[in-house]
């Protein structure tokens, strides 16, 4: 029986010296700031914060310069390189996606003004983040008459897949394959998770229609066009004609094609693509394909 009153007074003394543990520093503080002095607080990691600055919600898209000749008669291209800034897009071995892109629309813009006869446009010039809405608005406040969107894919660990593919609106995806893409895609108008747009599924689906009514058919011979004239010139995936419901793609009002130029994780195709001899190669047959639907375009 002698044994209780000496475990329950080391208990006590346990519950004591915890108490002392977390009410010392709070103690010492207290005195420190009664006495005047500052105790000097840690920097190290305060200043690893990312900061992303996001566009107002109905704020004025900021329009790029149109190139090329002054006439406004003349057709009008936008040319929309995917992802920039935070969003790299698909990652390689020592590739993203974002340059690539970037490179091969500016290689597409050059070869455009140096042929002449046709405006041009890049949503982006430079590593610029745009969310999806943007793009698009911004073709449809130039007055596009057509909007090209370069990507590259990724196949994950299945280093092997190759090939261009050419993406055209659909409210329904034409491959599980499509479908994963367009779920990719259009999470890039998220931070976190929460979305930027806000748009309802009501509106995205009158867009979706009105885009299928309105330009579908234009939209559809621009890709026919794109792999017709890259035969044999360009490498394409099996399947190079795909559709999804891509929010890039849905301006109601101007035929739009998504170019998906390869496969960031295969070495060939990004290496390939970042090159100047291929930047050179997609340049001549994506300018043909252009000249070609606006002057069937013109003859309509």
């Amino acid at each position: 029986m002698r044994d209780a009153p000496d475990i329950e007074a080391l208990g006590m003394w346990h519950r004591l010296q915890i108490a002392f543990v977390f009410l010392l520093p709070v103690a010492l503080v207290g005195g420190l700031n009664l006495l005047g002095l500052a105790i000097p607080v840690p920097v190290l990691g305060r200043d690893y914060v990312i900061r992303i600055p996001l566009p107002e919600p109905g704020a004025h898209v900021g329009l790029p310069k149109i190139e090329g000749p002054q006439d406004a008669s003349r057709p009008l291209v936008v040319i929309d390189a995917g992802h920039g800034g935070h969003d790299p897009g698909a990652v390689g071995e020592g590739f993203k996606e974002k340059t690539l892109a970037l490179g091969l629309a500016k290689a597409l813009r050059d070869e455009l003004v140096r042929e002449g006869g046709i405006r041009v446009a890049l949503t982006r010039s430079d590593d610029t983040f745009l969310v999806l809405d943007e793009r698009a608005e911004i073709a449809r406040q130039l007055g596009a008459d057509l909007f090209l969107s370069i990507h590259a894919d990724s196949a994950g660990e299945k280093d092997q897949v190759t090939g261009a593919s050419v993406y055209t609106l659909s409210d329904k995806a034409s491959s599980e394959a499509a479908e994963r893409f367009a779920a990719r895609e259009n999470s890039a108008d998220t931070i976190n998770g929460v979305a930027l747009t806000g748009r309802s599924d009501a509106v995205n689906s009158i867009l979706v229609d009105l885009a299928q009514r309105r330009t579908s058919g234009a939209s559809a011979m621009f890709a026919g066009l794109i792999v017709r004239e890259g035969d044999g010139v360009l490498q394409f995936h099996p399947q190079p004609r795909r559709s999804a419901s891509l929010v890039v793609l849905r301006a109601p009002d101007v035929p739009s094609v998504l170019y998906e130029s390869g496969f960031v994780t295969n070495k060939k195709d990004a290496e390939r693509l970042s090159s100047p001899e291929g930047r050179e190669r997609f340049a001549k047959v994506m300018s043909q394909a252009i000249r070609i639907y606006f002057a069937r375009e013109s003859g309509a």
